[in-house]
C-alpha cells in the first residue's frame, strides 16, 4: 500500500501576496498632489500677507523721487536713510513715540488688572445682577466703537480730563472683550483649587492673586498682547480725548503726514518709515508671548 505525501507549498516571502499593493501608488501620488496644493496655496497667502511689509521697509529706504517712480519695487535704486533722519531730527516723532509708549504701557498693566478682577467676579461671585451686568458687558462688544466716541468726548470733557493723560488712559482701561475672555477662562479652573485654598486658611483676594491668577497665564498673556496692539495702535479715542500737540501720539502724528505736515509731496518714504518703526514694539511683544499663549493653564488639585 502506497502512501503519497503532499507537500504543502507556501508562498514564496520575496514576493507580495496579490492585491496588497494594489492602489498604493495611486494613492500616494493623489496624497503627494494634495500636499503639494496645499503648500502652494499657504505660500501664495503668505506672500500676500508679507510682500506688503517689504514694500514698506524697502520704500523707507528710497528717495522721494525713486518712491513715487517704483512704489512698489522691492530694491530701492538709491539706498539712504534720510526719512529716518527727517522723522527722529525733524519732526516731533521722538514725542509721538513717548507719548505712544507712556499710555500703551499704562493701559495695558491697568487693564490686565482690572478685566482679571471682573472676571473674576463674574465667575465666582454670586451677587444680584450678575446676569443682567454680563448680558450688558456683552451688549457693550456689539457696540461699534465710532458710534461711542460723541459720548466719550461728552463724558472726557465733564470730568475736566480733556488734554491730559487721564483723559487718553482712563476710558481705555477696561474692556469688555477682555472681560468676557477672563470670565470663561476663570470658569474653566476647577472650583476644587479654590476650596482646597481657602481649607487652608486663604482670603478672597488672597486665592484670586496667589492660586487663580497664576492658572490663567494663558488668558492674561492673550489679555497683554490685545491690549497692548489696541491701546497703540488706537486713532478715534485720541481724537476725542486731545488736542495738544505735546499729547499727540503715534498713530495721530503718522496720519498727521498724509496732509503734507513736514514737507510737500508723496512723503511715502517718510510715511512707510513711521510705520515700519510702529510695527516693531507689536511685534517685540508678539514674538515674546506667542508661545505661551496656547499654553495649559497650570496646578494642581488636592484630593
Amino acid at each position: 500500500m502506497t502512501s503519497v505525501t503532499e507537500k504543502q507549498v507556501s508562498p514564496r516571502p520575496d514576493l507580495p501576496r496579490r492585491g496588497s499593493l494594489r492602489g498604493r501608488p495611486r494613492r500616494r501620488s493623489t496624497a503627494n498632489i494634495a500636499a503639494w496644493a496645499i503648500y502652494a496655496i499657504l505660500l501664495v497667502v503668505a506672500v500676500i500677507y508679507v510682500l506688503p511689509f517689504l514694500v514698506q521697509v524697502a520704500t523707507s529706504f528710497k528717495t522721494d523721487a525713486d518712491a513715487s517712480a517704483s512704489p512698489v519695487s522691492l530694491l530701492p535704486e538709491t539706498w539712504t536713510t534720510e526719512a529716518y533722519r527727517r522723522l527722529f531730527l525733524n519732526s516731533d516723532f521722538p514725542t509721538w513715540f513717548k507719548n505712544s509708549v507712556v499710555v500703551t504701557v499704562v493701559v495695558t498693566l491697568g487693564r490686565v488688572l482690572f478685566v482679571s478682577l471682573a472676571g473674576y467676579a463674574l465667575a465666582r461671585l454670586r451677587f444680584r445682577g450678575r446676569s443682567v451686568i454680563f448680558a450688558m458687558l456683552v451688549a457693550v462688544m456689539a457696540v461699534p466703537s465710532v458710534v461711542l466716541m460723541i459720548p466719550k468726548f461728552l463724558v472726557i470733557n465733564q470730568l475736566g480730563i480733556y488734554d491730559s493723560y487721564a483723559g487718553m488712559i482712563i476710558p481705555l482701561l477696561t474692556d469688555a472683550a477682555g472681560v468676557f475672555i477672563m470670565k470663561n477662562f476663570f470658569e474653566s479652573i476647577p472650583p476644587s483649587v479654590e476650596e482646597q485654598a481657602r481649607i487652608d486658611g486663604a482670603g478672597l483676594f488672597r486665592v484670586f492673586w496667589s492660586v487663580v491668577l497664576p492658572m490663567a497665564r494663558p488668558a492674561l498673556v492673550t489679555i497683554i498682547i490685545l491690549s497692548f496692539q489696541g491701546s497703540w495702535n488706537e486713532l478715534g479715542h485720541f481724537i476725542v480725548a486731545t488736542q495738544d500737540p505735546a499729547l499727540t501720539t503715534l498713530t495721530k502724528g503718522v496720519a498727521g503726514l498724509a496732509s503734507g505736515q513736514l514737507s510737500e509731496g508723496t512723503q511715502y518714504p517718510i510715511k512707510l518709515a513711521a510705520a515700519a518703526i510702529m510695527t516693531i514694539p507689536v511685534a517685540i511683544v508678539f514674538f515674546i508671548f506667542q508661545k505661551r499663549i496656547m499654553n495649559s493653564s497650570e496646578g494642581a488639585v488636592k484630593e
